[in-house]
């Protein structure tokens, strides 16, 4: 069981690794790590671009590393400046370094949430779905759908004054449709059909 579970955690951090190896970030493990390090380090940054936004937990799971491992090498890559983190109401969210900004970061951090998420998505099909069809298409209960709609007004992405709007269609789209794998089936299937709407050029 052991064997099994270090073979698959080996062949996620090489995935990662070569993603990470190959990114424009500053911060590269240091030549003094030993070969499980250095595998490791580029193996978060490899991940951090490419799923913008995970919370620690996220990452950790991810990349199947333990809790003190993840925590080393996320304070190593923080210090060298490859990467950055945002306090997220009890999440502690991380990014590549210098590439988003304040807006982007919190926009991420709710797309990183279910309910929200799938109210912005809904919101980017449908500009005019209100409270009662979110809470339909969704799933949730209207309570719920209140409760997100006041996290991401607070956050500066809805605006309810007149129904739900988004502030930032544009910019959500674009970060949805950029980072769709790294959320979910949905997500990538929403992009899959918005992705000639949108020009990103990172």
């Amino acid at each position: 069981m052991t064997e099994g579970f270090d073979g698959r955690k080996r062949e996620t951090l090489r995935r990662f690794a070569a993603v990470g190896a190959a990114a424009p970030f500053v911060g590269t493990a240091s030549a003094s790590d030993d070969g499980d390090a250095n595998e490791t380090r580029e193996a978060i940054r490899g991940y951090v671009p490419t799923t913008p936004g995970a919370h620690f937990s996220k990452l950790r799971d991810d990349l199947r590393l333990g809790t003190g491992e993840a925590q080393y090498h996320l304070r190593k890559l923080e210090e060298s400046g490859a990467i950055e983190s945002e306090k997220d109401a009890d999440y502690r969210r991380f990014f590549p370094a210098d590439r988003f900004d304040e807006t982007d970061k919190r926009a991420l951090g709710y797309l990183r949430r279910e309910t929200p998420r799938g109210m912005i998505l809904a919101l980017l099909r449908d500009p005019d779905a209100t409270g009662a069809d979110l809470a339909g298409a969704l799933g949730v209960s209207r309570p719920t759908i209140s409760a997100a709609a006041a996290d991401l007004e607070t956050a500066g992405l809805l605006d309810r004054s007149d129904g739900y709007a988004l502030t930032e269609p544009e910019r959500l789209l674009t970060l949805v449709v950029r980072y769709a794998d790294s959320f979910d089936a949905e997500t990538v299937a929403f992009a899959d059909d918005a992705a000639s709407l949108v020009a990103y050029d990172p």
